[in-house]
């Protein structure tokens, strides 16, 4: 069984573009005429240059060899120019064509990816969901003043639809935008939104659910910890990334100085930086989005490390359903996983570009037993959005702190 073509997508995730702007697929074909489908996280590039990354990767190091040599493959990808060290750009490249491999090794195997991970531990999911506006809103531009991420009560009557819908938990990020200039303290009035709106979640949800406070590393370790402080009396589940990843110390204090549990991992990339996480003592919950953090034995490594630590794996989804399935593979055979990221309930686009959508029911994703990853992209629906735009996938605020005063 040896790989012999690649294909990739690139993807335009219409309004409400829940998960991003686009997505980017790859399709690797066995000389057998099997498929195995994966997909990249990556948002430095254009999406249409990281496909053409992909490509060339797969050409080097894929075609006309084994998909079982997944770790002969990470190796040599990952030393490729010997870089040898992350690279998030690199890593989300790699990480689409490893998820691949192993689709197409669960395939070959006819068990599901899980299987081949040491065996279903979970027989559901527990999933949470972001706050998103309501149906036909788009995320990325609010059609009205008043939306759910300045509204208080607007965010609590989405969090109570949240609950409705079945979901044990719900995540937000109220903390003002994220910016290249961070990290940054809060203002006073910045402190009062933040507890407004978590009072307010608090108020609807009750002890139906756990909230999970979340930002984008804005903080200095210091201001972290005064919102901490403010965040306390409301008993998050987590603070996501207080300070930005790379302080590991910085982050260390914030875990040591709260009792609120420190998530952090979308922005890593392979066991090293999440190995130096839990060394640090930074946090007790790990997050690695498997579009981005290796792929899938990368992933089981990292939960392995974090098993020994006493942390938890709570994967990151912020982007189609092909990195969900990967997730939901890793986490169906990880005793320490704590909660899976979850687009809504799945349905809408994610659910399209799928010919069998992921299953959701109260509150619980739950993992496929179809061989691979459990899923297969239509591609006459892919082929059918394809992306023109020019904005990345996720875009900060570029502006100096200065030009960002007042923002709320």
């Amino acid at each position: 069984m040896k790989v012999a073509g690649v294909e990739t997508f690139v993807v335009a995730n219409p309004p409400p573009r829940r998960g991003g702007r686009y997505f980017i697929f790859v399709k690797l074909t066995t000389e057998g005429g099997v498929d195995g489908i994966g997909e990249a996280y990556v948002a430095t590039f254009d999406p249409h240059l990281v496909a053409r990354m992909i490509e060339d990767v797969a050409d080097r190091f894929l075609v006309g060899r084994s998909p079982f040599d997944v770790e002969v493959f990470w190796r040599r990808a990952y030393g490729s120019g010997y870089a040898l060290r992350p690279d998030p750009t690199l890593c989300g490249v790699i990480s689409a064509l490893e998820m691949a491999c192993w689709d197409l090794i669960g395939k070959e195997c006819n068990r599901p990816v899980y299987d081949l991970l040491g065996g279903r531990v979970h027989e559901g999911l527990r999933a949470y969901t972001y706050l998103y506006p309501a149906d036909g809103d788009d995320t990325y531009t609010p059609t009205t003043e008043r939306h759910i991420y300045n509204d208080p009560s607007l965010a609590a009557e989405a969090a109570r639809d949240a609950v409705a819908k079945g979901f044990t938990a719900v995540k937000f990020d109220p903390a003002d935008s994220y910016t290249v200039f961070d990290g940054r303290q809060p203002t006073p009035s910045e402190l009062a939104f933040c507890e407004s709106m978590v009072s307010a979640l608090r108020d609807a949800v009750g002890t139906s659910a756990d909230i999970l406070f979340g930002t984008h590393g804005q903080f200095t370790p210091s201001g972290a910890l005064r919102l901490a402080r403010v965040l306390e009396a409301y008993d998050p589940l987590w603070f996501e990334e207080p300070v930005p990843p790379e302080d590991l110390e910085g982050m260390a204090r914030v875990a040591a100085g709260t009792t609120i549990p420190v998530a952090t991992g979308e922005r890593l990339t392979g066991v090293g930086e999440f190995a130096a996480v839990l060394r640090a003592g930074a946090a007790s919950i790990l997050q690695p989005d498997l579009g981005r953090s290796g792929g899938l034995l990368q992933g089981k490594k990292i939960a392995a490390l974090g098993e020994v630590h006493q942390a938890l794996l709570a994967p990151h989804c912020y982007c189609g359903p092909v990195v969900a399935a990967a997730n939901i593979q890793l986490a169906a055979c990880t005793p320490n996983f704590l909660i899976l990221e979850s687009i809504g309930d799945w349905s809408g686009f994610h659910a399209e570009l799928l010919e069998t959508p992921l299953t959701f029911e109260d509150g619980m994703v739950i993992p496929p037993t179809e061989p691979g990853l459990g899923v297969v992209l239509d591609e006459e629906v892919a082929r059918a959005h394809p992306w023109e735009g020019g904005e990345l996938h996720l875009t900060p605020r570029y502006d100096p702190p200065a030009a960002t005063e007042g923002f709320r």
